[in-house]
């Protein structure tokens, strides 16, 4: 077992309400229950001596281990092969089909033998609360009972087990030519009794219903394009990060992976973000899954509605990042006591920017509340009366400093992303007033998006760079601006527009990689330089293809497309040697390729309507 495996070396299942992360391996080093954002039981990942696991491997030597997904599912298989026999482990989580909060939530695991004879070893090393919370362990034949203050878990196997030390489980079992064995590890509120033994045939019938449930949902897809796979895989991703019971997606499944080996850029990512999750929307109706994309613009909708009463130039209308059932409560700790991920520390808890002033949500909010006209919706009365106090405040608040996009921690300047959404969020304000013909303060969200427009193609220009700036009277680029042709403010093929995607060509983009920023020539607060970031790659993709640089866009969009993993996984960042870095998988990554494979679809359609017309198999995307 190595001490801590490449971020990368993983694959990620779940049952929409939780996730686990699976080695290609067979260990579980990342698991949280019940809820994403639950503290840690599995955590190995982030201090392997601490942290606790889940092992089931083959330990012959000269073992060789492929991992896949079954075909268009989010269930796991883990191939070993060595020189006495072939064995196979599959691993899922039952998907939650009732929408209903529920503390009890299952990994299953099954283990078969396809040629000669292997040996399947057992670890399971639980740590409560990130190794803070201390167990009973009790085992009882085929069940291991573990309880913890709040949370009590059941492991149950055909592996002889036996007790090692006062916590933890372990057991071998050899199994020849078609010899089957299965373990489950199911955590639930603290009174809970074991649930019974699993039947083999139980077993077997949970995992085809699961087989089922997850290619019934991928066939629903309208993506036609030449990406099938990546696209798919994308969606289901999206899928295993969000939270069924409200509809709102986490950014990732981690907290605490690094965005550089050894650096302190290391962040709780397991809560939603208003701006990752109104960009979903987009993606979401893209391939045609509506009921998703209604259930996060619910979700928004209340947060929007239950700060609605806040006077004008009082309480912020929108807090950046909520937990998955709208709590805006998000302290940010630090796990003293974790080394962290190949010793990157801090490993933070929380996240303090969720206090963080970010004008451009309020512009992604009002995009995922415009883009109801795709859900055949029209706001209501009482949701109505909150987005007009929304950009009621929003109109006496944007002219003015800001932390920006990407959360800086390097103090607030007059971002011009942030002036750009901000643009985003009048102009859909107007339309939506226009067409339901609701009372709103036309001439005052009119003359802000005017006097915004004008800021933008003024002071965030850069007569030196000739191109628009990360913020005003600066020289810095930003990546975050490639949503600008998305938006509508400038066209893609407008030559303000067209010289500063060649800026960014210039001085962000290496070998088709994108980076956010420059931190030196911007400083953010932080020790360390970062990765490539794989959501701006993918918008620099979508750039380019609506400016019209197609033939360049394909050749981006196809090399950025290896940087994924044996499973098709992305996490935030690509390191200088390849290697992904960040949390994992990333929702932004996964969102953001959908929205430039759909782009690039549509504009090679475009070029060679008689060869491949319809096979995007959309319309062209709204703005």
């Amino acid at each position: 077992m190595k001490r801590y495996p490449l971020i990368a070396d993983h694959g990620l299942v779940g049952d929409l309400q939780t996730a686990a992360l699976i080695s290609d391996e067979g260990v579980v080093d990342w698991f949280a229950a019940p809820r994403f954002d639950s503290p840690g039981i599995f955590s190995a990942l982030l201090d392997h001596d601490r942290g606790g696991y889940f092992r089931l491997s083959v330990d012959t030597p000269d073992v060789t281990v492929k991992q896949l997904y079954y075909p268009d599912t989010a269930l796991l298989v883990t191939r070993f092969m060595s020189p006495d026999g072939v064995g196979e482990l599959m691993d899922w989580m039952p998907p939650d089909r009732t929408g209903r909060r529920t503390d009890r939530h299952a990994i299953l695991r099954v283990m078969r033998c396809t040629r000669g004879t292997v040996t399947f070893t057992l670890e399971c090393r639980p740590r409560f609360g990130f190794g803070r919370n201390p167990h009973e362990t009790r085992l009882d034949g085929r069940t291991a009972t573990f309880r913890a203050p709040g949370i009590a878990a059941f492991l149950q196997s055909d592996i002889p087990m036996e007790q090692d030390g006062p916590y933890d489980i372990q057991g071998r079992l050899t199994l020849t030519e078609g010899g089957l064995a299965g373990a489950a590890f199911t955590v639930d509120g603290p009174e809970a009794e074991p649930p019974p033994l699993p039947d083999p045939r139980a077993v077997e019938t949970a995992l085809w219903d699961a087989v089922e449930f997850w290619q019934r949902w991928v066939r629903t897809a309208h993506y036609r394009g030449r990406w099938p796979d990546m696209v798919h895989r994308s969606a289901i991703t999206l899928k295993l990060l969000t939270y069924l019971p409200t509809g709102a997606p986490v950014a990732a499944a981690t907290l605490g992976l690094p965005e550089r080996v050894g650096g302190e850029r290391n962040w709780d990512y397991r809560y939603t973000w208003v701006r990752d999750g109104s960009l979903a929307v987009r993606a979401l109706l893209d391939l045609g899954f509506v009921d998703e994309a209604a259930a996060f613009t619910g979700w928004l909708t209340d947060r929007v509605t239950e700060r609605a009463s806040a006077p004008a130039g009082g309480a912020r209308p929108l807090q950046i990042m909520y937990r998955v059932d709208g709590d805006p409560w998000l302290p940010e700790e630090i796990l003293e006591d974790f080394e962290g991920y190949r010793g990157s520390a801090p490993v933070r808890v929380g996240n303090g920017a969720a206090d963080q002033l970010q004008l451009d949500i309020y512009g992604e909010a009002l995009y995922a509340l415009a883009q109801g006209r795709g859900l055949d919706t029209q706001p209501t009365y009482r949701a109505w009366q909150a987005v007009s106090a929304l950009l009621d405040w929003l109109a006496t608040s944007w002219d003015g400093p800001d932390e920006g996009i990407w959360e800086t921690r390097g103090g607030q300047r007059d971002f011009t992303f942030s002036r750009v959404m901000s643009w985003v969020a009048f102009d859909r304000g107007l339309r939506l007033a226009g067409e339901f013909g609701r009372p709103a303060a036309l001439d005052t969200w009119r003359a802000a998006r005017d006097e915004i427009f004008a800021q933008v193609v003024h002071r965030g220009w850069s007569e030196r760079r000739q191109a628009l700036v990360q913020y005003f009277g600066g020289d810095v680029l930003d990546a975050a601006l490639l949503l600008i042709p998305r938006t509508g403010l400038l066209g893609p093929t407008d030559p303000l527009w067209l010289t500063t995607l060649d800026a960014i060509e210039h001085g962000l983009v290496h070998d088709s990689l994108v980076h956010r920023y420059d931190p030196v020539a911007s400083p953010d607060g932080l020790r360390g330089a970062e990765g490539t970031f794989s959501l701006c790659t993918f918008l620099y993709v979508d750039a380019l293809a609506r400016a019209g640089r197609v033939r360049q866009a394909r050749f981006t969009f196809e090399k950025m497309l290896t940087y994924a993993n044996h499973v098709g996984l992305f996490a935030e960042e690509i390191g200088p040697s390849g290697e992904q870095l960040g949390n994992f998988p990333q929702a932004f990554t996964h969102l953001s390729l959908i929205m430039a494979a759909t782009t690039l679809d549509e504009a090679l359609d475009a070029q060679d309507p008689g060869n491949g017309a319809g096979r995007g198999g959309r319309q062209p995307s709204r703005s």
